[in-house]
């Protein structure tokens, strides 16, 4: 039973200076990629279009439905108690501050986080990481930095994204239940929103964005030798990204409230 204790211990050990190591390396290979010109920026820009463009229609959907059930609930709920203009508030909290960056995330996991752990592992089963390091070329510099600076911006851009089609986009929507003049409804959204709502969906969007890439990585890397660990890494890379983005969200929610 110790000695069992201790090799897991130790292999938890070796799991986190690993993870410290590659993490170290891709914060120093991200502040000299943009003064680099490389292929590597190709790979960039097919990252981003993967992750943002290509989920342009599953986050307006996600954003105008969840906008348009708390526009109707609210606008039937609210009034009975007099609180009609909290309506403004709840969306502000419920979209901008929380659901719009962590469902932006969970959809990023979901596509984007599987595959490039799936890409990852592939890659290193066919021996095409050795194969970059036996001709001189960094397959973090290359392959790694690009996808995780890839994968972060586009999460900021889908979650301004999201937040403009879940506030604005949902209002229209709601027009076919129950009309409200939308110079009233912009008027008191812009008086709910402030300047930390919108930067405290900005701090989530690129830390989420971060967790999400720098786990598909690191589980893309820890594939050994058979293809059937590749499938079981995505699976991994999916829960470690909702379980981390959900912590982080929670910490950054409550920095804020301090």
């Amino acid at each position: 039973m110790v000695a069992r204790l201790g090799r897991w211990f130790t292999s938890r050990l070796s799991e986190l200076f690993y993870a410290s190591g590659l993490l170290f390396t891709i914060l120093r290979e991200a502040l000299l990629f943009f003064r680099r010109r490389q292929v590597a920026f190709r790979v960039f820009v097919l990252q981003v279009l993967f992750t943002a463009v290509e989920a342009l229609g599953i986050v307006a959907f996600i954003a105008l439905a969840l906008g348009a059930l708390i526009i109707v609930q609210g606008h039937s709920l609210l009034p009975r108690f007099g609180q009609g203009k909290l309506l403004y508030s709840i969306l502000v909290i419920v979209i901008t501050r929380e659901l719009g960056p962590l469902l932006t995330a969970f959809i990023i996991i979901a596509r984007s986080g599987t595959a490039i752990a799936t890409e990852l592992g592939n890659m290193v089963i066919s021996h095409e990481i050795e194969a970059y390091v036996s001709v001189g070329i960094d397959p973090v510099s290359y392959l790694v930095v690009p996808r995780i600076l890839g994968v972060t911006v586009s999460m900021v851009l889908l979650t301004v994204y999201f937040n403009f089609f879940g506030l604005i986009g949902s209002f229209l929507l709601t027009q076919l239940v129950q009309a409200t003049p939308f110079r009233e409804y912009l008027d008191n959204l812009l008086a709910a929103l402030t300047a930390a709502d919108i930067f405290s969906s900005l701090i989530k969007a690129v830390v989420f964005g971060f967790i999400v890439s720098f786990v598909a990585v690191y589980q893309g890397f820890k594939v050994r030798v058979s293809s059937t660990e590749v499938p079981q890494i995505a699976i991994k890379a999916v829960g470690q990204g909702f379980v981390l983005c959900i912590l982080a969200d929670a910490m950054i929610t409550l920095i804020y409230y301090l």
